[in-house]
């Protein structure tokens, strides 16, 4: 005997082996289709019949099944609930066979827009009401699935579909997984064996790998788009009533920077002071004095927390409208918060001097890297004969910045075992180096130039040091004044190492007790948070803790500490993307294998020398580092941020004469 019963939502057919019981309480150990053996009772089976074999009737069924008239079926139907051999008799007649009454198990069980399920073999056929409306969802879920498909063979084809090209970017980034859209897409893309992006870009639904990699961005971080509204302002008159009441600082100050550098935030000033020593002025651009804690600009800020930086552009944290009131550009006054710190003659600074003051600073010059830094040397500082701006300010910086270095920095290297550094000197082989990116329209092609620039030039050193000098001075200051701020620490080894916390600790790298960011306030939110707090410092001295923003404890301060370091670090991983992008397309943009050297870093990853790409280069795992490699770099791919490497030539490190064997 044959058992007919329903599984899973399917129709199944099963041979019986042995009974027991009876009436009711019959049940049956079974074997289905499938060889599995089961336990079936009486109220779970369907049907019970000797013919046709099981095989064949499922085989018979299946097929009879789709020429089964759900609409006629549902009008045989009884209103009341009815069972299987009920509705065959309708259907078929009094005579209906094992196979129709299977096909029509397969048809009821298989149409619930049609008939409710109400038990096992037991339906009710759907109001009137709601099978039209189930009707109607059909056929409206059967032209999705038609218009589904249409796209899927568009995408397959390379062709964006016309209609979805203004979702292409929410389809990219942000889709709705149950849209027939994003359906097609997968489909499309199961389909040819591409992903996503590499699909549309050959559709032509995204211009470039490029705009892929700045999309997620975005999605993740801009979701609302980069651009500032444009309301965003500090109103003029508030401007002037805030910076009336400052006093003009009697030095002309004078800032170094690079030529791409727009948000001019630091500048140094140096006064001669009887005896021979010299007042060093470090003068940050304050937005402080007008931004508030909580107000429409703040919270501007604090939701971007810094400036993005990537090669071709970049996102202010800031509007340019509000970066250009505050910017130090040379020509006028501009309003500073300014350290003030004496050093003697010989350089050395006078850490009881310390003075910190809000003021108009006038700024004599924006001096750029480009223009003056071949001519600073050693030699030409020392020479008053030397005919360049700031020569002789420059090089008083220049005295006290070796002194500063050698003070907070040089021993902690050589407690940690490493080799104490050179300042000013250039070496030609380093790795070190900064790489300006210019990215041009050549015959309606993007094409990119990469210049490297050797760090630790003099005009470097002198600013990393005393904006060091300024950094290690206001975490002074905050700590002495019991108040609290965002402190850069680095403590210990491992991941947490360097840390943003609002307590004072050390900073162990660099050799110092306290070290809060406060240099750069139009392009990082910690350094704007910093200066509200020293504005207090500034303005109401011991009392500052009563009227700060942020109180000792603030959770609120907290909160932002571990935002800033969250975004501060997305960030940084944006720009290194944007960079290996563009540099695999300066591979690239020849359309040959590019022929350049490498030197190999560890764990068979190497750089190349002449851009700061890294790829992996197996062939040197197991050499030194630094080992030298001429390579031929190809099969570039801009998407994935790959490219393959063949090793043509590895450089055997030179021995030095005192280890070569003797002959």
């Amino acid at each position: 005997m044959h058992l007919l019963y329903e599984e899973g939502g399917d129709i199944k057919v099963a041979t019986v082996q042995s009974a027991s019981g009876a009436g009711d309480a019959e049940s049956w150990q079974a074997t289905s289709l499938s060889g599995k053996r089961i336990k079936l009772k009486a109220k779970e089976v369907w049907l019970r019949f000797e013919k046709p074999e099981p095989q064949a009737l499922m085989d018979e069924a299946n097929a009879l099944s789709k020429e089964i008239d759900l609409q006629f079926l549902w009008d045989c139907a009884p209103d009341e609930e009815f069972g299987l051999v009920d509705v065959a008799q309708e259907y078929f007649g009094a005579q209906a066979s094992i196979p129709q009454q299977t096909v029509l198990a397969i048809a009821l069980q298989g149409a619930p827009v049609f008939f409710r399920r109400k038990g096992r073999g037991r339906f009710q056929r759907a109001p009137l009401e709601q099978l039209q409306a189930g009707l109607a969802a059909l056929e409206r879920k059967q032209k999705e699935l038609e218009q589904q498909a249409a796209w899927q063979k568009e995408l397959v084809a390379g062709v964006f579909p016309e209609t979805l090209k203004s979702q292409a970017n929410q389809l990219l980034f942000s889709p709705d997984k149950n849209t027939p859209a994003y359906k097609a897409l997968v489909a499309a893309c199961t389909e040819s064996g591409e992903s996503p992006a590499r699909l549309m870009i050959r559709c032509g639904a995204i211009d470039s790998p490029l705009q892929y990699h700045q999309g997620m961005f975005l999605k993740a971080h801009f979701p609302q788009g980069a651009a500032h509204d444009p309301s965003l302002v500090v109103d003029q008159a508030v401007l002037d009533a805030a910076i009336s009441e400052l006093p003009l600082a009697e030095v002309t100050a004078f800032s170094i920077d690079d030529s791409g550098t727009t948000e001019i935030d630091d500048a140094l000033s140096v006064t001669a002071l009887e005896g021979g020593g010299h007042r060093i002025g470090i003068h940050i651009a304050a937005p402080g004095l007008v931004i508030a804690k909580d107000d429409a600009l703040d919270k501007v800020a604090r939701t971007r927390m810094s400036t993005v930086y990537f090669p071709g552009d970049k996102i202010t944290m800031l509007p340019d409208t509000v970066i250009s009131q505050f910017s130090l550009d040379e020509g006028a006054a501009r309003p500073a918060l300014s350290i003030y710190v004496d050093i003697d003659s010989a350089g050395v600074v006078d850490k009881e001097t310390l003075q910190l003051r809000a003021e108009m600073v006038p700024m004599g010059s924006n001096l750029r890297l480009e223009n003056l830094e071949h001519l600073v040397t050693e030699e030409s500082l020392a020479d008053e004969l030397s005919d360049y701006a700031y020569r002789q300010e420059l090089s008083v910086l220049w005295a006290a910045a070796k002194l500063l270095h050698a003070g907070w920095c040089q021993e902690q290297r050589v407690v940690n075992g490493l080799r104490a550094e050179q300042l000013g000197v250039l070496d030609p082989n380093a790795l070190a180096r900064d790489f300006h990116f210019q990215i041009k329209e050549v015959d309606g092609a993007q094409r990119v130039e990469i210049t490297p620039r050797q760090r630790g030039s003099i005009l470097d050193t002198i600013v990393a040091e005393w904006m060091i000098y300024c950094n290690s001075a206001s975490g002074r200051l905050l700590a002495d004044h019991g108040i609290p701020g965002l402190f850069r620490t680095q403590k210990g080894w491992g991941p947490l190492r360097t840390r943003m916390q609002t307590t004072p600790g050390p900073h162990e790298g660099l050799g110092l007790e306290y070290y809060a960011w406060c240099t750069s306030p139009l392009r990082r939110y910690s350094d704007l948070v910093n200066q509200w707090q020293l504005i207090a410092i500034a303005k109401h001295g011991i009392t500052a803790k009563m009227v700060a923003p942020f109180p000792p404890r603030d959770a609120a301060l907290m909160e932002i500490a571990a935002d800033f370091e969250a975004c501060y670090s997305a960030y940084g991983e944006y720009q290194d993307r944007l960079e290996k992008y563009w540099c695999l397309r300066w591979v690239a943009q020849d359309e040959v294998p590019k022929q350049v050297f490498v030197r190999h870093l560890k764990e068979g990853v190497s750089r190349v020398e002449p851009v700061p790409l890294h790829l992996p280069v197996p062939e040197l795992a197991t050499h030194p580092r630094m080992t030298r490699a001429e390579v031929s770099i190809a099969d570039v791919d801009l998407l994935q941020l790959t490219a393959g490497v063949r090793v043509l030539h590895i450089e055997t490190p030179e021995v030095p004469e005192s280890d070569a064997s003797p002959t």
